[in-house]
């Protein structure tokens, strides 16, 4: 099964904050775990691909690049985005398509908006997903604190289903690359 690293959000200006957002919680182990992941993805010959939002940093400058601590491979794949879902009018479903690829792999910001959605998404679209549970993050809302956040969705995307293709959450130190999605079927 084709496979590819799907990296959401991961902008400087979302990530550190600036005069107008706050920054995520844990962004030192989160930017950690995305090189993590993104190494292990080039190790395994696995497709990146970054989706940027154009809202970060009104879409431009240095905020609204892909952080600069996060390892960017030269053959990587950036998309961006005015949505919050990762999929709606951008190419990510027809590359994805093109590529064959059956397996996704999810991380980077925010957990409750753009990560939610383009899980959900992904498994309709007929994509398995593994979420990388420590390898998403946000920052506090008005009710809900972000580690609590973060816990939650972790919690309800693991296992979400659309008949035939799902979600299951594992950690960045895990193999990624070999999905386990069979075992639950």
């Amino acid at each position: 099964m084709n496979q590819a690293l799907l990296v959401i959000d991961a902008q400087q200006d979302l990530i550190e904050g600036n005069e107008v957002e706050q920054g995520v919680i844990e962004k030192d182990r989160l930017l950690n775990n995305i090189n993590t992941v993104v190494d292990n993805a080039i190790k395994e010959s696995v497709p990146v691909i970054f989706i940027r939002d154009i809202d970060v940093a009104n879409g431009e400058g240095p905020g609204f690049q892909v952080h600069q601590d996060i390892i960017v491979p030269s053959d990587s794949v950036i998309f961006d985005k005015a949505a919050t879902n990762s999929f709606y009018g951008t190419p990510l479903k027809d590359y994805l398509n093109e590529n064959k690829i059956g397996h996704l792999v999810i991380m980077g910001c925010k957990t409750e908006y753009c990560i939610d959605t383009a899980v959900r998404t992904a498994t309709i679209n007929q994509l398995d997903v593994t979420l990388v549970g420590d390898g998403h993050s946000t920052s506090d809302s008005k009710v809900l604190s972000a580690k609590d956040i973060i816990l939650h969705h972790n919690a309800i995307l693991h296992g979400h289903y659309n008949v035939d293709n799902f979600s299951i959450v594992r950690n960045s130190s895990e193999d990624l690359f070999t999905p386990i999605h069979n075992q639950y079927r």
